[in-house]
């Protein structure tokens, strides 16, 4: 295991090197995943093909904002996969508000993740409307945005303009089927980074095949 104080580990588990975090709710598991114990610490593999964060790591990600004591804007939290990743990693003193609309998925969410975590802030309302987020205190260091609708792009910038600081960052999860299935996936992309770009800075983009076919997740600074 590579030592360093740092957001995600590699972990070597059944001969592989695998992606892994600090367990901030020992001998709990959120999706099945295979906890590791090394040297008295506890920590989560990261799997990337049910997180596509842990994918983005995985195919060559450059800048990772998130570490202890930062604040994330969450849009989709769905059955909280990766958030309880970023709670590992975001530990006691960071702030996760996970917004998700569709009721079954909230409830898994809470059921699952929320209810072990007090670094979660559970919100169930439309990513749509974020001026109805009653909890969300603050700004946020990061907005994470992973919402299969065709005007995700829209709505991540309006998240952004209510709570991301300046020089912020935005990960969009670009679901190019969920906007349109008749365009190439690569020309979905560059047209939806093209809506960032008077706002923002586009860092990296990220093809996540294989882990997620025909996504990408871009990487963006807020304008100051």
């Amino acid at each position: 295991m590579e030592e360093d104080n740092q957001p995600f580990f590699w972990i070597k588990s059944e001969g592989e090197k695998k992606l892994a975090t600090e367990n901030l709710v020992p001998g709990n598991q959120v999706y099945k995943e295979k906890l590791v114990v090394k040297k008295g610490i506890e920590y989560r593999l990261w799997d990337p093909f049910r997180s596509k964060l842990a994918a983005a790591i995985m195919n060559g990600l450059e800048e990772f904002p998130f570490e202890n004591k930062t604040k994330v804007l969450y849009l989709g939290a769905s059955t909280g996969t990766t958030v309880s990743h970023i709670s590992d990693i975001v530990g006691p003193s960071g702030v996760i508000f996970g917004v998700e609309h569709a009721s079954r998925v909230a409830r898994d969410f809470l059921d699952r993740v929320a209810s072990y975590r007090k670094n979660i802030m559970p919100i169930l309302q439309d990513a749509r409307k974020p001026s109805e987020y009653f909890s969300v205190f603050g700004k946020v260091d990061v907005v994470y945005v992973d919402i299969a609708q065709p005007d995700q792009t829209k709505i991540a910038i309006e998240n952004c303009e209510m709570f991301l600081k300046k020089e912020g960052y935005l990960f969009l999860v670009i679901k190019t089927r969920s906007i349109d299935v008749t365009k190439s996936p690569k020309k979905i992309v560059d047209e939806e980074i093209d809506k960032l770009k008077s706002k923002f800075n586009i860092l990296q983009t990220i093809d996540l095949h294989p882990y997620d076919k025909d996504h990408a997740i871009v990487i963006a600074k807020f304008k100051s």
